[in-house]
């Protein structure tokens, strides 16, 4: 079968479309037949090597966290999807394998398709909209009424922020350039920072909840916005020691790691009163499916800026470099 495989940490050279061996599944695992995947800032990142403290493994690799496919086969243990189902699913990322013809997943990582969408759509799902699922509702713990920050709000993960948040009751205020505006408006969001003309610092301490998309200056002026005593979830920043204990294995070098390079991000937290958390999001089939359900109850929309070929796959990964998505880029298998 056709993958994109990384042979070489570094530039797109280290990568290429090749012939690999078909996946084989194991007893829980469901094999799925790849229609499309999508692409997201974590896969040019591990591409570079970024990533190798806390997730390295032996190349070559099949690149890709998220798919939507039909169910080609399932393992002798797989009891809730049977062949020709369409499903969707974040994979574990240590195994990654969404940019290939054909994927085993998890049992647990996969979830039906929510009805009434295609192959595209679907893959636009999976890392962006856990990730913000997660981070709101489960670690910021969002309650109706509360005002919450989001930066980057026409982002993959900012696109699908938006709408959780308002779907759990809140107040969103974003940043976005003058061209996402109209987008993250769409959305839901009550108010929008052009960050380009104007500082996030101007907005006073009034936030009972951020979650931060951008990190850098954007991180930094967030903590200045935050009203004393609360929280702010980061996946774009550093992660801090007890995140890396949890999420990572328990494993104390990390932990100690962490500690030494998170210093400056969390010595800011600490003289802003403010709670700071990294967001390691895990796959979980569960909580997909109740994305699917919003999906097909038309509370959340998809946005799909872009679609390649997947003989394009390198074009596609250096758009989403690029950072001028708006919204989520897919590759289709054809």
């Amino acid at each position: 079968m056709r993958a994109y495989v990384l042979n070489q940490y570094g530039g797109p050279e280290g990568s290429a479309l090749t012939d690999v061996a078909a996946p084989v599944p194991g007893p829980n695992d469901v094999l799925v037949s790849v229609r499309a995947a999508g692409l997201n800032p974590v896969d040019f990142k591990f591409r570079q090597g970024k990533l190798k403290i806390i997730n390295s493994p032996k190349l070559p690799f099949v690149l890709g966290n998220e798919l939507a496919g039909e169910v080609a086969a399932v393992g002798s243990n797989v009891k809730r999807f049977k062949t020709g189902d369409r499903v969707f699913a974040r994979l574990d990322k240590s195994r990654g394998g969404a940019f290939a013809e054909q994927a085993c997943v998890d049992a647990d990582f996969v979830a039906p398709m929510p009805a009434g969408i295609d192959f595209t759509t679907a893959a636009a799902v999976p890392l962006a909209g856990l990730t913000a699922l997660q981070a709101l509702r489960d670690e910021l713990g969002i309650t109706p009424g509360q005002k919450v920050f989001i930066s980057g709000g026409a982002g993959g993960v900012g696109t699908f922020a938006i709408q959780i948040a308002k779907w759990l009751g809140a107040h969103v205020t974003t940043t976005a350039s003058s061209r996402g505006e109209a987008l993250v408006r769409s959305l839901g969001a009550d108010d929008v920072i052009d960050y380009t003309k104007q500082s996030i610092a101007e907005k006073g301490r009034q936030f009972d909840a951020g979650f931060d998309l951008i990190g850098g200056e954007t991180l930094d002026q967030m903590f200045q916005v935050m009203k004393p005593g609360t929280k702010i979830v980061s996946v774009a920043a550093l992660p801090e020691p007890r995140t890396a204990m949890k999420d990572l294995g328990g494993r104390t070098v990390l932990a100690i790691l962490f500690w030494i390079i998170s210093g400056k991000i969390r010595s800011k937290a600490r003289r802003a009163k403010v709670d700071y958390r990294y967001l390691f999001m895990h796959p979980s089939g569960s909580e997909l499916a109740e994305l699917g359900d919003l999906i097909t109850q038309g509370r959340m929309k998809v946005t799909v800026d872009k679609v390649f070929p997947f003989a394009q796959m390198a074009d596609a990964l250096a758009y989403v470099e690029s950072g001028r998505a708006k919204g989520k880029v897919v590759v289709e298998m054809g």
